[in-house]
């Protein structure tokens, strides 16, 4: 199968590992502050023109929001952020190619730089969250949510490979 597809697929995958990661996190205090509605007024924001806000929990809720947060986080954040993985692979070579699982790991943990330098300043939050809801640490939680989505991404291109 197309590696492409299997990226596209591990991402949808590892956006639900990485799911389950951030809610046993959070019961564990471990949390960026972020929830899918705060997603989605942020995505349906950018399809408005509105790419920053001062600080989104105080930006007016959008109908429909939740649901476009989880078509957000699934189809783009998972799926989408996972075509770069294979693109990588044509510039890597053979050596990340024998090991999808641990590529797919580092490139989890890469893809944490996105909710630090792009979401969190957009919502307002500053770098890596620094002005975020009290309590939260997004330095930690973002890595921490990652590495299960890069190991979704992996796992599914070496299972897909193997055939």
């Amino acid at each position: 199968m197309n590696l492409f597809v299997l990226a596209f697929l591990g991402g949808i995958l590892g956006a639900v590992l990485m799911d389950v990661t951030e809610t046993v996190a959070a019961r564990a205090g471990i949390s960026s502050g972020v929830n899918v509605a705060l997603v989605g007024r942020w995505f349906l924001g950018l399809t408005r023109g509105r790419l920053a806000h001062a600080d989104i929990r105080d930006s007016q809720p959008l109908p429909g929001e939740v649901r476009a947060g989880w078509a957000f986080h699934i189809l783009v954040g998972g799926g989408g952020v996972a075509l770069i993985y294979p693109a990588l692979l044509q510039f890597a070579g053979p050596m990340l190619a024998a090991h999808h699982v641990l590529g797919g790991v580092l490139f989890g943990l890469a893809t944490s730089a996105l909710p630090w330098f792009i979401l969190l300043p957009s919502f307002g939050w500053g770098w890596f969250g620094q002005r975020g809801p009290q309590g939260s640490n997004a330095l930690l939680a973002s890595p921490l949510s990652h590495i299960p989505y890069g190991f979704g991404v992996g796992a599914v291109i070496a299972a897909g490979s193997a055939f």
